[in-house]
């Protein structure tokens, strides 16, 4: 394997983790940590 080989792979390999943790922080920002949707709950629920 030459070095761009390797360079090419640890660049796949930071892209998907880059790309998971990009996924993960959008949706821990939208659900709360029963699973529901922290935009569509009603005003008294989220004052809990």
């Amino acid at each position: 394997m030459s070095f761009w080989d390797i360079l090419y792979i640890v660049a796949i390999f930071l892209f998907a983790y880059l790309t998971f943790g990009i996924v993960r922080s959008y949706f821990k920002s939208k659900f709360d940590d029963e699973g529901r949707r922290i935009d569509m709950l009603e005003d008294e629920e989220k004052d809990k």
